[in-house]
Parts: C-alpha cells; structure tokens; sequence
C-alpha cells in the first residue's frame, strides 16, 4: 500500500484485478490498469449481463477471473463512494423487507 505523505493511503491493491487508489476515479475500486469501476460491472451482472458479454464489452480488459474477483469483493464496493479501509463497514443498499400486514 503506497501512502501519501499525512500518512494517508493513496493506493490499495484490493486483489491481483482490483485497486482502489485516491488519484483514479476518485478512490472507487476499479480493475488495474483501468479506469473501470468495480461497481459498473457488478451492476452489468445484475442487469443479466453474462461473463463473456462483460469481457466484450470492455475489450477483454475485464477478465472472468477479474469478474469473478469483482464478485468476491463485492462488499467492499458501494456505488459512488471511494474505498474507505477494510475495517469501515460496505453500505450496500439492502433490499427492502414488506412491512407486515397486521392480522
């Protein structure tokens, strides 16, 4: 991890695909050598996109191994946020439970 002279982290390998760094994309994780952020591609999975489609669609610079990396850390990635550390807790929007219906 490289660190910014107030001590700061500046860049953190998050796997061998993922880095979140606070000089590219504003510290979201994104895959390396990219500016591609984490989120977007999880977002495609969940629009149905499959493995393969993703990996055409960026030019093969999002690998299956890279989507599945993607998968694996997927808590640690909130949408529109930079990465805060390992020890702050993702914020993940939760899916809404029905309110119960009174008997």
């Amino acid at each position: 991890m490289k660190t910014k002279a107030n001590g700061q982290p500046r860049r953190v390998e998050l796997g061998r695909h993922i880095v979140a760094d606070s000089k590219i994309c504003g510290g979201q994780p994104t895959f390396k050598g990219t500016r591609i952020m984490v989120w977007i591609v999880l977002e495609q999975l969940e629009n149905g996109l499959t493995w393969e489609e993703i990996e055409r669609e960026w030019d093969g610079k999002v690998t299956n191994e890279a989507t599945a990396e993607a998968i694996a850390g997927a808590n640690l990635v909130v949408k529109h946020e930079p990465f805060r550390g390992f020890n702050v807790g993702a914020r993940r929007n939760r899916a809404r439970r029905p309110a119960a219906v009174p008997a």
